[in-house]
């Protein structure tokens, strides 16, 4: 295979991977805590399918296959007497991208830490900072919940500037978002989320300075309890944006793509839980066309 094309292969099949941080479906993002509550959670998640590329692109016949385990801390307290919490995030990927340049085929192969994200969270309506008596009240008769999140990725990630491939972005990442919790019932919720990723530049990218348009994101949530700590949800996303700008080329790759899932969450002893999920595109122009598996072991200290 040609020089050229191998560096296609390695830049693009990675380019798709920028949007993924817009996918995201996070029923109960908004759902507040007791202040004081503390929350490990240790998860893994399987991403089989399709990469979708930009036209101009000689790439054809995509193929991704990426395994992500992930290590993550929660821990609410009360700000300005509102429930808020903080929570860090560190994910660990590895996986292989196969594809056909110029009909010839090629693969890439990636392992490492991805980059590290932060969270701080805060209830700005309806969640008041509560003791576990007054959760349990708020529990048995819900009301509804404003919030919002700031979500930071650092470039912590591993990350060469002498390589085509890696796993970290180079660059800081930024998600401000509010989310709206409405009761249909005492134990089903109608939850809203709208926000934007927005992307600082990697100076660094070898083949020239990337640059990245904002991407927009929403999600709905339709939430059942069927009992304490025992839950589902369905869920639908949507997102839009993202144009990419490599070494001053504008690539044609703008992303308007949606995903649907469902969420189920069992404990099996008290204070602990596994969650199932899966995710499927519905809708896609660019990025990854895909179906996502997830499982999660949550413990509550």
């Amino acid at each position: 295979m040609s020089i050229r094309g191998t560096i296609l292969m390695l830049v693009v099949c990675g380019l798709w991977a920028a949007g993924a941080a817009a996918q995201e479906l996070s029923p109960r993002a908004y759902w507040p805590a007791p202040k004081g509550t503390r929350v490990a959670v240790f998860g893994y998640m399987y991403s089989t399918g399709d990469v979708v590329m930009d036209p101009s692109i000689p790439i054809t016949d995509g193929d991704s296959r990426m395994n992500t385990a992930f290590a993550a801390y929660l821990q609410t307290f009360s700000l300005w007497g509102r429930t808020a919490n903080f929570l860090i995030e560190q994910p660990y990927s590895w996986g292989t991208t196969e594809g056909l340049v110029f009909g010839e085929p090629a693969k890439r192969d990636s392992s490492g830490f991805n980059d590290l994200a932060f969270t701080l969270g805060i209830n700005l309506l309806g969640a008041p900072s509560m003791t576990l008596e007054e959760f349990q009240e708020l529990r048995e008769n819900p009301h509804p919940i404003l919030g919002a999140t700031l979500k930071v990725v650092a470039p912590t990630g591993q990350y060469y500037d002498d390589r085509l491939v890696n796993v970290g972005a180079n660059r800081w990442a930024f998600k401000p978002e509010l989310g709206y919790m409405i009761p249909l019932e005492p134990s089903l919720i109608l939850e809203f989320e709208a926000g934007a990723w927005f992307f600082d530049d990697d100076d660094d990218f070898l083949p020239g300075q990337r640059e990245q348009d904002p991407i927009y994101a929403g999600e709905v949530h339709l939430i059942k309890r069927l009992k304490p700590g025992f839950w589902a949800s369905l869920e639908y996303n949507f997102w839009e944006g993202g144009r990419q700008t490599i070494g001053g080329n504008k690539l044609d790759d703008v992303q308007r793509n949606s995903r649907l899932g469902g969420t189920l969450v069992v404990p099996i002893q008290p204070r602990q839980a596994i969650k199932f999920g899966y995710s499927t595109s519905v809708r896609h122009e660019f990025g990854g066309d895909y179906d996502q598996y997830l499982v999660t072991y949550t413990m509550v200290f």
